[in-house]
């Protein structure tokens, strides 16, 4: 497959796959409880394969100071209004202290990343991402997590115009805000920002694995 570069050095950007999503227990914006153990055996899978291949894994975990910090978006003040949103929680969502903030532990290693200053659907945005990447040569993007359809797709167009190769994981990402919203977002992504393809064809990619396992 034709990734448009002569050479491929890929990560994972795991977006927002902490306990604010996943774990109904805590969840200020919970996913559905269906949802949310499918995206973690996906996430699993696919991270156990990258790490025996030698391909990093960078979570990228929301986390507010304070509801002041929220609160400067004026979108999301509107969703707080709305008794009916799906982001009606969203002044109290992953504020620092509390169990939101904490990656889902079947999925967080030892040996992987974490970027804990996300505030904003665009991971780039706010964090020293870039600088992560840039630093250790990575070209090429496999983005899960959630949502599609927001944090994933601003995420994958920052990292297109930043002329990363981006690959988002069909399998690995999906929504809070239903299946119609988590199929536009890959709608959109597909047509003009990245790749988007399954754990199985990902793992099959000639050239993506730095240290393939050999039998």
């Amino acid at each position: 497959m034709n990734l448009g570069l002569d050479r491929i050095k890929a990560a994972v950007v795991a977006i927002d796959l902490h306990r604010g999503h996943l774990d109904m227990d805590v969840a200020t914006m919970p996913t559905t409880p269906d949802v949310a153990a499918r995206i973690i055996a996906a996430n699993k899978r696919l991270f156990d394969w990258c790490r025996s291949v030698g391909i990093p894994i960078i979570h990228q975990v929301t986390s507010y100071r304070d509801a002041q910090e929220i609160a400067s978006n004026p979108f999301w003040r509107t969703r707080a209004q709305d008794p009916q949103a799906t982001r009606k929680n969203v002044m109290c969502h992953n504020i620092i202290g509390g169990p939101g903030c904490s990656v889902i532990p079947d999925l967080l290693d030892e040996t992987d990343f974490v970027v804990n200053t996300k505030k904003r659907y665009d991971c780039f945005v706010g964090t020293d991402l870039d600088f992560l990447l840039r630093s250790h040569d990575i070209n090429t993007l496999l983005i899960t997590g959630v949502n599609t359809n927001s944090c994933v797709l601003a995420t994958t167009t920052a990292a297109n115009v930043r002329d990363y190769a981006v690959i988002v994981v069909e399998d690995c990402v999906d929504s809070m805000d239903g299946t119609a919203l988590h199929e536009a977002g890959l709608a959109c992504i597909r047509t003009a920002f990245a790749f988007v393809l399954d754990t199985a064809t990902v793992m099959a990619l000639e050239g993506l694995s730095p240290h393939p396992i050999t039998a």
